[in-house]
Order: structure tokens, then C-alpha cells, then sequence
């Protein structure tokens, strides 16, 4: 063997060593959620567990739920931090007074994904692209109209998310000069309750609305039935999510006729790996992922693969 020889074969030696001495396998996970008792987060910790066991059987693996309480999120954290997790997924309750949290976890060499919403100070970001998705609902809407008509756009909590959404939906009434917003700034809380009660203010305020964009699914299911306690038909309701209620609403006699769908068990799956790789040492090519939504309507919604299926 000549000594350039023997000095390549070292060389290859200590690449491999070295490879081996920087990898980082991912031993724990840690997944805080806004509430468990919602199906999309339920789908979003199943989601990222079957992705966890597909990386590293043994990994250790704990979902819980935040219940919308930002303490709460913040002891959870803590307690990842202190229990040797090497990536925490976080949907944030709040994504900026989180920030120190995160801080803290990035500080002990913890990598931090943010899902569904961003977290300040997350090394990566992996949610619904929710300005295609208001796109995608208020297309349906200008379509079904025609191009003409008096719509409202029911606003929701001043999140990102939602933010968004009502920018996609007004990029598209924009381009439709006979489309007709009668109101864009009521805040219906992002729950059926708040759908319902915004829903009957708008029918007692507007003699006419053709149609209806909710920034999300228990909204519009919400503002249906305010509508049939009102006795007003014809108005189409469109919304985002894809979520369990709204395949029932979609199958039913109901006003509900769109719903630009989100995949939580995607998300997670992505989420997880976008993870892995950061613990690996490995920087994803964009910090943030946007997966893109897909209209499910009455036509295709019995080939929907809904939140608790698997990918």
C-alpha cells in the first residue's frame, strides 16, 4: 500500500467516524397542542407518532394538550426540556409570548418545530398555505355566483392563520367587479356559536346575502343553521378546515357547499421530519413549509380522505 494510498484510506476512516460523531439520532419528542379534544390535533399527534416510530422505534413520544393556556404550554415545555427530549412540536397558544419558552428549549439543544401556526423563534414552520386556501373557497363562491352577487366574509381571531385566509378570499372578490362584500370585520370567535350569532346579525342587517365565507368549518356550520332559524335559502357557504362536521354538512341538507380542506396528519408527518433533519444537523432548504390545501365539495366528498386518515 503506498502512503498516498494508506493516507486516503485514514482520510475515509475518519470521514466516516466523524459523520457518525456529528449524527444525532432523534431519541424523545415532545408535541404541545392547542386541545385534544379537537380533532385536528388529535390527527396531528397521531400523525406525528406513526412518523416517529418510522424514524426511530425506540424514540420516546408525548402528545398533550395546552388547552388554549399559554402557562400551561410553557410548564409542558419545560418539562420536554427536562426530560431529555431532543424536538419539541408546538402549536402555539400564543406565538409571541411563547418566545421565551422556545428560547429556552433552543438554548438546551432542543430543535423546535411550530405547526399549523408560526411560534416566534421556532427553527421551522410547517402549516396549510391559508392564503390559497381562503383562494380556493371564495373561487368557489364567485362561480357559483356567476360573478355577481352580495357575499360576507365572517372574520375570525386575529391569528395568522386567519389573517390569511381573509387575505386569499379578497384577492379573489377583488378580481370579480360585481362581487358585492357587505361586511369583512366580524369577529365569530372560530366556533359554531360565534358562527351562528354573526350569521343571525348579518341576516337581520341584509335583506339579501348570496353568499358566505367562514374562516373555518365550525363557523359555517354555525352560520347554517342560523340560516334555516331564520328560514333564508340559497346562500352559499363556503369555509377552510375539511374537518369531520363539515363532510356531514357537505353529504346533508344543508347550505354548506365548500371547504378548502387542511391535512393535520400531513402536517405532523412533515413536521416530524423537517424535525429529524434539524436534530441531524441538516438545514432545510426553507424554514417554512405551506402545504396546499384542496377543495372538498359536494361532488368529490366521497372520495375525501378525511383528518383521521392516513397518508
Amino acid at each position: 500500500m503506498t502512503r498516498f494510498t494508506k493516507a486516503a484510506v485514514a482520510l475515509a476512516i475518519a470521514c466516516v467516524f466523524g459523520a457518525s460523531a456529528h449524527a444525532k439520532d432523534l431519541v424523545g419528542v415532545g408535541v404541545t397542542l392547542g386541545s385534544l379534544g379537537n380533532p385536528f390535533f388529535v390527527a396531528i399527534s397521531k400523525g406525528a407518532e406513526a412518523k416517529v416510530r418510522q424514524i426511530n422505534p425506540k424514540a420516546r413520544f408525548t402528545a398533550v394538550s395546552a388547552d388554549y393556556d399559554l402557562n400551561k404550554q410553557v410548564s409542558q415545555i419545560d418539562s420536554f426540556i427536562s426530560a431529555g427530549m431532543n424536538l419539541i412540536l408546538i402549536n402555539a397558544v400564543d406565538p409571541k409570548a411563547i418566545a421565551p419558552a422556545i428560547a429556552r428549549a433552543r438554548a438546551a439543544g432542543v430543535t423546535v418545530v411550530a405547526v399549523d401556526a408560526g411560534a416566534d423563534g421556532a427553527d421551522a414552520v410547517v402549516s396549510t398555505d391559508n392564503v390559497r386556501a381562503g383562494e380556493l373557497a371564495c373561487d368557489f363562491i364567485v362561480k357559483a355566483l356567476n360573478g355577481k352577487g352580495s357575499v360576507i366574509i365572517q372574520n375570525g381571531p386575529p391569528v395568522t392563520a386567519v389573517t390569511d385566509r381573509v387575505k386569499g378570499c379578497k384577492n379573489v372578490f377583488a378580481k370579480a367587479k360585481e362581487i358585492n362584500v357587505l361586511s369583512d370585520d366580524q369577529d365569530a370567535k372560530a366556533s359554531r356559536e360565534g358562527g351562528l350569532n354573526v350569521m343571525q346579525t348579518h341576516l337581520t342587517k341584509f335583506s339579501k346575502i348570496d353568499a358566505v365565507f367562514a374562516i373555518n368549518d365550525p363557523q359555517a356550520v354555525g352560520s347554517d343553521l342560523a340560516a334555516k332559524q331564520l328560514g333564508r335559502k340559497g346562500i352559499v357557504i363556503t369555509s377552510v378546515d375539511g374537518a369531520p362536521d363539515i363532510e356531514q354538512a357537505l353529504r346533508g341538507d344543508t347550505l354548506v357547499q365548500a371547504s378548502a380542506s387542511q391535512d393535520p396528519w400531513g402536517m405532523a408527518q412533515k413536521a416530524v421530519e423537517v424535525g429529524a433533519e434539524l436534530v441531524d444537523g441538516k438545514k432545510p432548504s426553507q424554514p417554512t413549509v405551506l402545504l396546499e390545501p384542496k377543495l372538498v365539495t359536494r361532488d368529490n366528498v366521497k372520495d375525501y380522505k378525511g383528518w383521521g386518515s392516513q397518508r
